[in-house]
């Protein structure tokens, strides 16, 4: 008889994280014989802990086909972290009770870094606690932090909107810079690694283009470099726009805007580094400025997905169950940049204890000598994964996102998980 699948979503949700889970339920229903139905985890591994599951065979074609172009998560995301089998055997167990009950036998877990950590645990019930399973963790993270793999579906699409509202808002800026504004800082996200920072010097073709300044992670932030290159900009442009990320740190290893409170995963919560880094100009130049974090928008904006971004997280999610039904365990399917220009891609596979925590940071020659910029090498790497249009269906003036039903299965356990 064929097993069930589980298939979850975890840690923050992209533009096109549904576009995997697309790929992977339109590819399981296409093989009957060997997976049965598709649960969906609700909000993650915490939805297989607490036996909430949502049987997506509930769903039509035509709503999961729409997964493609519907931005967030479709079924509910978490962070959570599993521990150790040594450290937390409870949980452990409990996943096994409710694999076991409701006979799954895949599991695919959809996420970054920290969540492919807990794919990798997973994958390891089968030979420490003898129930068998076959587990393949399926890359997603807009970081695009992720080592062995090329990219990071989510990323691409991040990356050109992030260089096309950087763009956008500049020529608004140098509109006004000469009687009003001079000054737009725009946060993104990157706590560590500095690519989605990177993408915005796509935007500058040419040395006047904005951004002018790009703030990363991997480089210590120099105050009194960073108002000389402010001034520069500004006597030779007539305003100065900059791309900081959320990670930027001092020579004390401090982020600039660390709020002093923790998330679920241990990290540290970041409070707001755009007005920090304003405020600075402000008090040394007293010019006006503008500053504003991209946020969830960065990551929510499906209407100008990368066609690239797209295609690669449904193949992705495509190739997690193939690799499945060919018995490959502990591993993660990944693009294999395989020409630049033209710009091909293929599927590769990454083991998972290659994978897990393991945070992939930007190459130091992906940045300029000065350390505000990028390279050449960098602008060749970054411009093919933000090619290319894949519009969402519009109807009154809005894009049209598919809200599943989200169905539960009937629990069948009479215990519960406490956490």
């Amino acid at each position: 008889m064929p097993k069930n699948a589980f298939y979850a979503q975890s840690g923050g949700v992209t533009a096109v994280i549904n576009a995997t889970a697309c790929g992977l339920i339109e590819t399981a229903r296409k093989h009957p014989d060997k997976i049965g139905n598709v649960y969906a985890g609700r909000n993650g591994i915490i939805g297989a802990l607490n036996e909430d599951l949502i049987d997506t065979s509930q769903e039509s074609d035509e709503n999961i086909a729409a997964l493609r172009h519907t931005p967030s998560g479709a079924f509910g995301s978490c962070r959570f972290k599993l521990k150790g089998l040594e450290e937390s055997k409870v949980e452990y167990e409990r996943l096994i009770e409710v694999f076991k009950a409701h006979d799954i036998g895949y599991f695919f877990y959809n996420g970054g870094g920290d969540s492919q950590d807990t794919s990798h645990k997973v994958s390891q019930i089968g030979e420490k606690m003898g129930y068998p399973i076959t587990c393949v963790g399926v890359p997603k993270t807009v970081d695009n932090d992720l080592p062995i793999t090329d990219n990071c579906p989510g990323f691409g699409s991040v990356a050109k909107y992030v260089a096309v509202s950087i763009r956008e808002a500049s020529f608004d800026v140098a509109s006004m810079a000469k009687t009003s504004t001079k000054i737009f800082v725009m946060e993104v996200m990157g706590r560590h690694a500095g690519w989605i920072a990177a993408a915005g010097g796509i935007a500058a073709e040419k040395e006047s283009d904005a951004p002018h300044i790009i703030l990363f992670p991997e480089i210590v932030f120099d105050q009194e470099k960073f108002f000389a290159k402010v001034d520069h900009a500004v006597k030779n442009y007539g305003y100065c726009s900059i791309v900081v990320s959320e990670g930027v740190k001092n020579n004390e290893g401090q982020f600039l805007a660390e709020a002093g409170t923790r998330d679920a995963f241990g990290h540290a919560q970041l409070g707001g580094v755009a007005p920090v880094v304003a405020n600075m100009i402000k008090e040394k130049f007293g010019y006006k400025y503008h500053w504003a974090v991209a946020d969830y928008l960065q990551r929510a904006a499906r209407h100008i997905a990368s066609k690239t971004d797209v295609e690669q997280a449904y193949a992705l999610g495509k190739a997690a169950v193939e690799l499945a039904l060919e018995g490959k365990n502990a591993v993660m399917p990944t693009v294999v940049r395989t020409s630049n220009n033209p710009y091909h891609w293929e599927i590769g596979v990454a083991n998972l204890a290659d994978v897990a925590n393991v945070e992939k940071k930007m190459p130091i020659d992906f940045i300029s000598e000065d350390g505000f910029g990028i390279t050449e090498k960098c602008r060749e790497y970054l411009q093919p994964l933000i090619l290319g249009e894949d519009y969402p269906p519009y109807e009154n003036g809005l894009p049209q996102y598919v809200v599943l039903k989200n169905v539960a299965v009937p629990k069948k356990l009479s215990t519960t998980y406490n956490q």
